[in-house]
């Protein structure tokens, strides 16, 4: 049985608070599991009791556990659509459409002044855990090959260190698609309790994380159940790719000759 047939099915016996929670969830239906149950608290006027309460009416532990079963039953109609389409094409427009969607959110504005602050910072500092650390690291190398000293700092424990240390010269470029990775946002409020600036690259403009960004870069991919997936990661290489450009081009930078001075430099590695 869907959640939402679920809800219509208890909804006569649930008292008058009980009823507010399930008509923001039957309004918002699929972006609920994107919501917090603070985001809920603030709809609807009720305490986390009665969220809760709901929530163990319709047979579930608590309201990460009606997200899950949301979110569950998302991605199987997907599936069930996608199984009619070569698969193969279900997975290229994946990723054209993480592009295409990200694009349209460029803020060519918010990436100028990205591009000030990368020029401007005495040290440069990238932050990310899971797969946004996979990309904190990718986006070191393409800052390297447009001659920017950057450093890739994935470890929660380190980068609460490094953001310690920070000073009112230095930038901090923080990966969450959420948002809220607790562990990127600690480190993230202590660079900002030090004065370093903040590049905040996530989906969401009022998440704790973007909140906290000097200038916020927006991607375009949800993730809940399916975290980690090629089209997020694709979504934020395509905005490191336009920061990277964007820096080039405001600084004239001599990429061909930086591109020749990195090949001579690895060309004895390669085997003959």
């Amino acid at each position: 049985m869907s959640y939402t047939h679920l809800i219509r099915e208890h909804y006569p016996k649930l008292t008058k608070s009980e009823k507010k929670v399930a008509d923001f969830i039957l309004s918002a239906q699929d972006k609920v599991i994107y919501s917090t149950i603070s985001d809920v608290k603030k709809n609807t006027g009720v305490g986390d009791a009665t969220i809760i309460r709901f929530c163990q009416k319709l047979g579930f532990s608590g309201f990460s556990d009606l997200k899950i079963e949301i979110a569950k039953e998302n991605f199987n109609h997907h599936e069930a659509t996608d199984q009619t389409v070569n698969f193969a094409d279900v997975v290229s427009k994946r990723l054209v459409d993480a592009v295409l969607a990200t694009q349209q959110l460029i803020n060519i504005e918010h990436v100028e002044a990205a591009v000030k602050l990368v020029t401007e910072a005495q040290h440069i500092y990238i932050f990310g855990v899971g797969s946004s650390g996979n990309t904190s690291t990718d986006l070191e190398g393409m800052f390297l090959r447009a001659g920017v000293q950057s450093k890739a700092v994935i470890d929660p424990h380190f980068q609460a260190q490094v953001a310690s240390l920070l000073t009112k010269d230095d930038l901090v470029i923080a990966f969450s698609l959420s948002g809220k990775t607790k562990d990127t946002h600690d480190s993230v409020t202590i660079a900002k309790q030090n004065q370093a600036k903040i590049i905040s690259i996530t989906n969401y403009l009022l998440s704790p994380i973007a909140q906290q960004g000097d200038v916020v870069l927006q991607t375009a991919i949800e993730e809940f159940l399916n975290g980690g997936s090629l089209a997020g990661k694709v979504s934020q290489l395509y905005i490191c790719d336009v920061l990277v450009n964007g820096y080039e081009r405001a600084n004239q930078v001599d990429t061909l000759k930086l591109k020749e001075t990195v090949l001579r430099s690895i060309l004895d590695k390669s085997l003959d």
